[in-house]
Formats: C-alpha cells, sequence, structure tokens
C-alpha cells in the first residue's frame, strides 16, 4: 500500500486503523498486537487515537500491545490528539467538558501520552477541536518545544476550518501537515464549507474520520441515508462489487485530495474492505452518482 506524502520526509498509510473504540473490542494485548501485525501486512502502518478516548484508557491499551512486540514500533506510525478536557473520574478536576490549548495543558497531555505508549517520540500530533478561547502564540510555543525535545514529530489538526487552520499556521513555524475531518457520502460539509477547495490549494491530505457515518450509511433511519444507500447499492452493482463499504471507500479513495480514510473497526474483515476498495475504479460518473444523491438534487 501507497503511503501519502505529508511533508518531505513524512507520510501516512493510505487506510489508516482508527483505535477510539478499542474498549469495546475485547481483544487482549496479544490479540491487538497479531490484528495490527495482519494490517501492517496489508500496509496499514497508521494508527489513531486520542488522550480522552475511551475515557483516557484506549492509549495505554495499545501501549500494552507495542511492549509485546519487539521493533513493532518501529514499523508504525502513531497520530494522536489533546486539547479536550473531561468531566471524568479518569481526570478528576474537571466539572464539565472543555477545551484547553494552554501550554502546560498540550506539553503534559504529550507527556501522558509518550508513557501510555511506551514510547519516546508521538509520530503526529494534532489539535483535536477548534477552540472558542484559543491563544495561538501560546499553542505555538508548546509545538516547537516539543518538537526542539523530540518527542513529537509531526503536527496537524482536526476538525479545523480553513480560517482556523491558517491562524495557527501563522503563528507558528512547525508545518501543520494534515486536517482530520469527518468525510463520508453523507457528511460534505467540508465540500461546503471550503476546506476541500483550501486542501487542494495548499496540497493538504486530510484524514476522513468517520467515513462509514457511525453506520449511518449502511442501516439509514432518514430519507437522505435511504437515497445515498440506493445510490451506493447501484454503483456497487455496475462495479460488480460488494459490500457496498468498498464503495463508500473507494468514493472517499477517489478524490484528488488524497484522503486518508480512517476506518475504526476491530474486526478485520470490515478493515480489508477499505484494502479492496484501492483496487476499484470508480467513474467520474459514478462519484457524482453518489455526490448528488447526498445532496439531494442535481448539479447546477
Amino acid at each position: 500500500m501507497e503511503k501519502v506524502l505529508l511533508d518531505s520526509d513524512f507520510g501516512l498509510s493510505r487506510i489508516i486503523h482508527g483505535q477510539m473504540r478499542m474498549g469495546s473490542w475485547n481483544k487482549s494485548p496479544q490479540e491487538l498486537l497479531a490484528m495490527m501485525e495482519q494490517l501492517v501486512e496489508w500496509g496499514i502502518t497508521t494508527f489513531d487515537h486520542a488522550d480522552i478516548y475511551g475515557n483516557y484508557t484506549c492509549e495505554a491499551m495499545l501501549g500494552k500491545a507495542l511492549r509485546l512486540g519487539k521493533g513493532f514500533r518501529e514499523k508504525i506510525e502513531i497520530v494522536t490528539k489533546c486539547g479536550i478536557r473531561l468531566a471524568s473520574n479518569i481526570s478528576p478536576g474537571c466539572r464539565i467538558k472543555y477545551y484547553d490549548y494552554s501550554y502546560d495543558h498540550i506539553v503534559n497531555s504529550v507527556d501522558h501520552s509518550l508513557r501510555n505508549f511506551g514510547t519516546d517520540r508521538i509520530d503526529l500530533l494534532l489539535l483535536h477541536r477548534p477552540a472558542p478561547f484559543f491563544d495561538p502564540d501560546e499553542a505555538a510555543s508548546a509545538l516547537e518545544d516539543l518538537k526542539k525535545t523530540g518527542k513529537v514529530l509531526h503536527f496537524g489538526v482536526s476538525n479545523f476550518t480553513p480560517g482556523q487552520f491558517k491562524m495557527l499556521q501563522a503563528h507558528t513555524s512547525e508545518k501543520l501537515v494534515t486536517n482530520q475531518v469527518e468525510l463520508s457520502p453523507v457528511c460534505l460539509e467540508h465540500f461546503d464549507n471550503g476546506n476541500i477547495d483550501f486542501f487542494l490549494r495548499e496540497r493538504i491530505h486530510p484524514m476522513a474520520w468517520s467515513p462509514m457515518a457511525g453506520g449511518k450509511l449502511l442501516h439509514p433511519k432518514d430519507e437522505k441515508g435511504i437515497r445515498v444507500l440506493s445510490a451506493l447499492q447501484q454503483v456497487a452493482d455496475e462495479l460488480n462489487i460488494q459490500p457496498v463499504e468498498k464503495v463508500i471507500c473507494a468514493w472517499l479513495l477517489k478524490h484528488p485530495s488524497r484522503m486518508m480514510p480512517v476506518i475504526g473497526s476491530g474486526d478485520l474483515n470490515h478493515i480489508c474492505h477499505a484494502v479492496d476498495a484501492l483496487r476499484v475504479e470508480m467513474s467520474l460518473e459514478q462519484w457524482y452518482i453518489i455526490y448528488n444523491a447526498s445532496k439531494g438534487e442535481e448539479l447546477p
């Protein structure tokens, strides 16, 4: 599997494994390691986390698996996020959920993630969500110090608009190499808010979270979802491929922004469908059949 180059010396696998729901997979550390070893054999080398996933537990689960695999850490890229603070018994002192991009919180979050993973560096750190209270100079200072100490090798953001991305980039000398945003055939938000055009202009390759729309695509409950599933099935029939999960991933993979779908499943069969989608030859017309179904109208 090809890597998508985000910087001159750094890339991520075209398909990324999302581990947000790791706690529900009921896998032992050895079973998790075995699954990840299979994914690496398929070419999936990038694993996506955040400090808060699983109520602050998923990073440590990955760390337990990594400690069992001698040399395995050198074969993969670890992505994690920080900035959200949850009202949780794991993180006492927070009365409400809020966003914290203070210097101390960013640095302390990274140190905690490093201990969880049992590693000396994070390959890519993302600021998890844009915040209404955000000091870009303070955040930039944290990023630059983390780079100097070698604790984080590359930086990006998640869920940022073009304006928010440019605002942070203007305050830091560290290149922001990607933006992880929600993208699926039923979520066209970033086609509408200018982000896709911004990605193309700046040659930024986005990570696409929730490509299956949290199950809404495969089990639709509203008119839009039913309409999109019908279009997906039409294209699947034309291409003679099943299941429609392959068509969903192929729709994302076809786009010239070189989106990287984040597949958050503990089932190798589901992940295999995403890998198979790399070989799907979808026509431009078929791509628009799905797009138009999502918009609910033809192009003007």
